[in-house]
This record gives C-alpha cells, structure tokens and sequence, in this order.
C-alpha cells in the first residue's frame, strides 16, 4: 500500500479577501513531488481557502491512489483538529468543506499532524502564487508555477528503488554469511597486535547484525524477509536483516519464560545477583558520564570502546538483599509503516514514515494491553513519526504525556535509506562489505555506524534511568535502540543480534536495578497483537 504525504495552505489577502490555495502531494518513502494543485477562489477566509487546498490535496492523492493511505500536513491548526475529530465545527462556510474532504478517502487511511509555517513552504508558495495570478486576473498556471524549484525539499529526493528481486532468504544462512563476512573484515584488519586488541574492544558494539533493522525490518508477522535491513525486522537473508528473528537465541526463549514486565510477578524477576542481573548497564556507567558527543570525529573514534565502557562490570557473589524497585524499561518498537513490507531500510536519515492503517490498528491493540495492566508510569518516545504515533495512541489511552528522546532514534542509513538490502549491495559493494566488517564503519553518504548508535542509546538509558529510577517506562523506539539495550544488558557479544526476533509492535522489557545490575525480563512479546 502506498503512502502518501498531503501538504496543503490558503491564504486570503484581507480575511476575507481575495483568496487562493495551494496543495501538494508527495511519496512519503522518497520525497519526490507526485501533484501540484492551486487555485484563485475569489473573496474568502483564510479558513476556507485552507480547507479548500486540503480538498485539492486529498482530492490529488485519490487520483494517483485511490487505495493510499495518506498523511496530511497543514500549519493550521484549526483544520488539523477540527478533522481529526477534536475541535467542533461551527462556522456554516466550513462543514460542508470538512464533510467533502471526509468522504474522499476512509477515515482510518488518513491522519493529521500540525507542522510549523516554515515547514510548509510548498504549499503556501502555490498559494500565494494562486493570489498573483488573481490579481492580474489570470488563473494559476502549472506550468508557470516555481513553487517546487524554490522550495529546497526538507529530506534527499530519491528516484523510487524498483522492487525487490529473488526469493526470500533463509534466516540461519544468512546469518551464517553475515559472520563470515564479519570475520573476513576481521582477518583484513587484524595486520597488528593493537588492531586484534581494538577489534577486541569492538565486540561489545552492536555489529551489522540487525541495525538497519528497523529499517527493512519492520514487519509485524515474523516473516522470511529479503534482507538485513527489511523492515520486516525479521527472518531475513542478510546479517542485518531480522535474522535476528531467525532463532531464539539466548534470549528469546528465557525473556519469554519470562513475566509481563509490568506485573507483580516480573517486579519479582531475577535480582541484581541473578545471572542475568549481573550483566546489566547502569546509570553510573561510563558512557554515561563520559559526555562525549558520538557524532564528533572524536566520538566515532572511541564509540566501539564506550559501548563497551557502557556495560558494568559483573559483580561476583550476592548482591544486598533488598536496593528497592529497578527502574523497568518496557520497550515497544513502533508499529508497521508501508515500508515494513516492503523491507527497506528506514532509519532516522530517510522520508520518515508514519504508521501504516495496520500500524495504527497494532499500536491500539498494545494501548489495550498495557491499559489492562495498569503498571506504565512514564511514556518515552524517539522523535520519529512512526515511533510518536504510536506513542500517542498508547498514552491517549492510559492518560499520560509522551516525553521525547532524541537518543532513542534509529540508525541514520545514509544513502541507503529507503533501499533494499540486494540494492545496497548491487549500488554499494565495497562500502556495504566494510559495514558488515567494522562496527565503526559508516553507511554510504555519511550515514551512521553501529558503534556511534550503540554509544548514543548508552548515554540516553543512563539518562533515563535516572530520571526514573524505581519506576515502570514505556520507551517507544526502533528496533536496533531495542536490540542495543537488551545486548548490553545480557553483555552478549555481537552474535546475539542474530538470534534476536523482534517483530513490529512487540514489547520486551529490562529492569536496571540500584547496584548498576539489569535483568532482560521479557523479549518480543506479540501475544497482544494475536
């Protein structure tokens, strides 16, 4: 199912006055500009020229796709909540106008978010050229109009990737190749004895395994992907791919046998002196208090050793009988985009999808969980769109504020955003080859590296955990964010992130008690999207 983006304006130079509007439609997966509309309408309102460049919109992206699912963006905030349903229409000029616009696409297909003016540029530049072009008594031209050509698009215009060739791979196999690739990097690199303890270092960072994870992986339904970075986030051929969902892994079955995170039975979960306590991050941990900025030249240089730095130390023997409540983390990955099914990469560098119709169905159904479980205190967000919907919906429906954390977002793909897996590789052989090789390694065209994602998650756990010490969180983020913290958790090495299924809208959860210790109570429940 596509998606579309719908950016609409109007304006009238008197209110009422003479009066026009401007739309555009885009494709959320690539940015590039499908439709143009504008039109002088005579003497009107600011209000009803807005509500006439939303029917232009809407009525634009029905004629490219009638069966889209779309998200509208306007700065007027009377519109944007009088069509999503929370301000009542009054005024006589303008029902009739929101009814229409109602009617063009089901109202579960469509959203509306408020933008800042300065985000809406396209649309109000059509707009104000509709305006001209009245005032000489003419009507807007296409093929007049330099609205596009003089508004720089927000994200890289990318042509669309054509669609994934070849059948789905095996999980375990390509996983099998994801570590021979990762130890033909390493036998290339290890000329010196400081490069072999470097490497050593390394192995505490979270490797190619699955970070692009959330990118092309982003499917809800374990399924068997193409690729590393399907957003499908599940079984997939390459190293990155969900093949963390290939198997369960040391933690899968344990964090299963696990209690619900947020029940009295988990609060009793293992201790800090539990095996699986003892291997916990802490809020005291280096990463924490180094405060060195990851993206720096600096901080990618030494992010493989912070993350490793990020882990505390095993502690030997019991710890004390009682340090009161851990801090628990209950992690929600963000529900299905229309790039989950298509498993491509989707990281924080990209079009920034938001939720697909079954992403906002799936984010409900985990509203309902944890409403009936009544423990979740605090709701944490990446500042993503998919990952702030869903977080929107969860705490619509339990009654609290959802707090943004900049350090939860996912992985910056660089070039490879919104690619394939068998893309990167075809376009990007070599640079793909060191990726898997190194986690220090950055995707083509700038993007981010693991060992700077892995630091940059680090320092925001720490954060949180002090903010919320002895309480139950909700953190509502990505896939490589959630793998990451549950890694450094257990302290497992790099192969983890194979053996780690993590389907969309799935909840695991860690607790980080007082002494520095965590827990890994649960991992990738999905029994509430059943």
């Amino acid at each position: 199912m596509r998606e579309f983006i719908v950016e609409a304006d109007g304006g009238s130079r008197g209110n009422p006055g003479p009066a026009g509007y401007g739309a555009v439609v885009s494709d959320a997966a690539t940015g590039e500009t499908l439709a143009e509309a504008a039109e002088y309408i005579g003497v009107a309102t600011n209000n009803v020229a807005e509500y006439r460049g939303l029917l232009a919109g809407l009525r634009a992206a029905r004629d490219l796709d009638p069966e889209a699912v779309v998200r509208v963006r306007m700065d007027s905030k009377l519109v944007v909540e009088q069509m999503s349903g929370r301000w009542k229409i009054k005024h006589p000029d303008m029902k009739p106008l929101a009814a229409e616009a109602a009617r063009i696409f089901p109202r579960e297909r469509v959203t509306y978010e408020w933008i800042p003016r300065e985000r809406n540029k396209h649309a109000d530049r059509l707009a104000n050229e509709a305006m001209d072009a009245g005032a000489r008594g003419e009507q807007w031209s296409a093929s007049a109009s330099t609205a596009d050509l003089d508004t720089p698009p927000a994200r890289p215009v990318r042509p669309a990737p054509p669609e994934p060739q070849g059948p789905p791979g095996d999980a375990a196999a390509g996983a099998a190749r994801a570590r021979a690739a990762l130890a033909e990097g390493a036998a290339r690199n290890s000329t010196t004895a400081a490069r072999n303890r470097t490497t050593a270092a390394q192995a505490e960072t979270p490797a190619a395994p699955d970070l692009r994870n959330d990118s092309p992986a982003d499917t809800a339904q374990p399924a068997s992907g193409t690729g590393p970075a399907s957003e499908a986030g599940q079984a997939g051929p390459g190293p990155a791919s969900e093949a963390g969902q290939a198997g369960p892994g040391p933690v899968s079955e344990a964090g299963k046998a696990g209690t619900d995170p947020a029940s009295e039975a988990g609060k009793a979960g293992p201790g800090p002196a539990s095996e699986a306590g003892k291997a916990g991050p802490g809020p005291a941990s280096e990463a924490g208090q180094s405060g060195t900025d990851p993206t720096s030249e600096a901080g990618k240089a030494g992010a493989d050793v912070r993350a490793a730095e990020a882990v505390a130390t095993p502690r030997s023997g019991w710890g004390p009988a009682d340090m009161g409540p851990p801090a628990t983390f209950v992690l929600l990955r963000h529900g299905e985009t229309p790039l989950t099914p298509q498993k491509r990469f989707s990281g924080s560098g990209g079009s920034d999808p938001s939720l697909s119709g079954i992403g906002r169905e799936q984010a409900e159904r985990v509203a309902a969980a944890l409403a009936r479980r009544g423990t979740v205190q605090a709701v944490v967000a990446s500042p993503l769109a998919r990952t702030r919907e869903t977080a929107q919906i969860v705490a619509a429906r339990l009654g609290l504020d959802v707090q943004i954390e900049e350090g939860l977002r996912e992985t910056d793909f660089g070039a490879w955003e919104g690619l394939t897996f068998g893309e990167v590789r075809e376009r990007h052989p070599e640079d793909l080859s060191a990726w898997l090789s190194a986690p220090d390694a950055e995707p083509t065209g700038g993007g981010e590296s693991f060992a700077a994602t892995a630091a940059r998650v680090a320092a925001a756990r720490d954060k949180l955990i002090a903010a919320h010490a002895g309480r139950t969180v909700l953190l509502v983020t990505h896939v490589t964010p959630i793998k990451t913290l549950v890694r450094l958790a257990l302290g497992a090495p790099p192969e983890a992130l194979f053996r780690m299924e993590l389907s969309a809208a799935s909840l695991s959860a860690v607790a980080y008690y007082a002494d520095g210790n965590a827990s890994v109570r649960l991992f990738n429940e999905t029994s509430h999207l059943r």
